[in-house]
């Protein structure tokens, strides 16, 4: 392969030291978290999408999707997917830089590590074992949810955790667990969050909020709730904090275009769709899955993984006593079966993966153009790190673990009950 002179030099400033030092001979331009979200800024009014990488060929087309659409793009994967799908924390960035070395990809790519989830304080001493691990891995992205939690618990989470995470990598944090429509994210806690972070000198790149819509496939009808994620959004200007859109699959490209447009939103999480999609199920033009009389998915024969696999696939799914929901838990015990599947039907799953979020990049999310914009603003930094985005603002001394514990009772909240991760 050979490059420009331009893209080898931001091949050489542009990647994180984990990444040069795990895959010191690569080409491909694996970069943190902040340098997608700085290029959806840029342009203005453009998200990305972060694509969940459940399995190899999924990402293998979300790859192409972005080189295709000149996009800077996001691959990620839940702590929650990890249990269920072949790709994981520890082999994800292993695989990106390995299929954007084949394929000649050369747009900047982030490697996610979603929804890290934190669900009581005794799920910290673990952390601060796991998540130097993870970046140890190549991860340049990560973002820590202890959404689950009372407010202060999950605000003091976030600041005992990020002494672990490297000042470089892209941050997210959350606020009012995905729970669809009821609990809904307010100003006022989402404020608490990102303003007791940012006493403590920590500037997030994203808040991912509850704003109406569900992790799966949208069933609702309501979905995301513009008006309410553009009044937080505003709140936070001071903070410069952008925002992460949960819950992405099935909701309809209208919605989206709004939250793309009218909201400060750079990150939007698709997995359930592309899945779906990949496997060769009907969708409609929001990601839905469509089902027939019976409430099977319909499968498109001549799309996605052959009849008699997708045969085997559903007959699994039945003697697990799998709903439709379940269906993402096929994604590690058929990965092999599907990886060995004669080239042209892989192709054609790539394919069908590539072009679904070719056109989202394009004609909703506004996201072509970005890979180029990003390229130069490494060049332009001369670094990997595009450092913080925004300066420390709120007093330390009014953000001491007793003012946040007792300012946390007084929040406008309603938590709701437990929700989903997946998105």
């Amino acid at each position: 392969m050979s490059f420009s002179e331009e893209y080898e030099k931001v091949l050489k400033i542009g990647r994180p030291p984990n990444i040069t030092r795990l895959f010191p001979n690569s080409k491909a331009l694996l970069v943190s978290g902040k340098v997608i979200d700085r290029a959806m800024l840029a342009k203005g009014k453009a998200m990305t999408i972060a694509a969940n990488g459940r399995s190899h060929l999924v990402i293998r087309g979300a790859l192409k999707a972005a080189q295709r659409a000149d996009a800077a793009i996001i691959i990620e994967i839940a702590k929650s997917e990890a249990t269920y799908c072949p790709v994981n924390f520890y082999n994800i960035a292993r695989q990106v830089d390995a299929l954007c070395n084949e394929m000649e990809i050369t747009v900047p790519v982030a490697i996610h590590a979603d929804h890290y989830g934190i669900k009581t304080e005794a799920d910290i001493p673990h952390a601060k074992v796991e998540i130097p691990s993870m970046f140890e891995a190549g991860i340049t992205s990560i973002a820590v949810d202890a959404s689950h939690m009372p407010d202060d618990k999950n605000l003091l989470a976030n600041i005992e955790l990020n002494t672990l995470i490297p000042a470089w990598a892209g941050l997210e944090t959350e606020v009012g667990e995905i729970k669809g429509e009821q609990g809904l994210s307010t100003v006022d806690d989402a404020s608490f969050l990102i303003k007791g972070l940012n006493a403590y000198g920590i500037s997030a790149d994203w808040i991912a909020l509850n704003n109406g819509t569900t992790h799966g496939l949208e069933s609702s009808g309501q979905g995301i709730q513009v008006d309410l994620t553009a009044e937080i959004h505003k709140a936070l200007e001071p903070y410069r904090v952008s925002g992460a859109q949960h819950g992405t699959s099935g909701n309809s490209s209208v919605k989206l275009r709004a939250i793309a447009e009218q909201t400060k939103t750079t990150k939007a999480n698709v997995a359930t769709a592309l899945q779906m999609v990949g496997w060769g199920l009907e969708v409609n033009d929001d990601g839905n899955a469509i089902v027939d009389e019976a409430g099977n998915f319909k499968k498109i024969s001549s799309e996605g993984v052959t009849d008699e696999l997708w045969q085997k696939m559903t007959n699994y799914a039945a003697e697990q006593g799998w709903g439709g929901g379940d269906y993402k838990k096929l994604n590690l015990p058929f990965e092999n079966q599907i990886l060995s599947q004669e080239k042209p039907i892989r192709d054609r799953m790539t394919k069908r993966v590539e072009d679904f979020i070719y056109s989202i990049l394009t004609n909703v999310f506004n996201a072509d153009g970005t890979a180029t914009i990003a390229k130069d603003l490494l060049l332009e930094a001369g670094s990997y790190d595009l450092g913080p985005k925004a300066e420390p603002i709120e007093d330390l001394a009014e953000w001491s673990k007793e003012l946040i514990i007792k300012r946390a009772q007084t929040l406008d909240v309603d938590k709701g009950p437990e929700g989903d991760f997946d998105d």
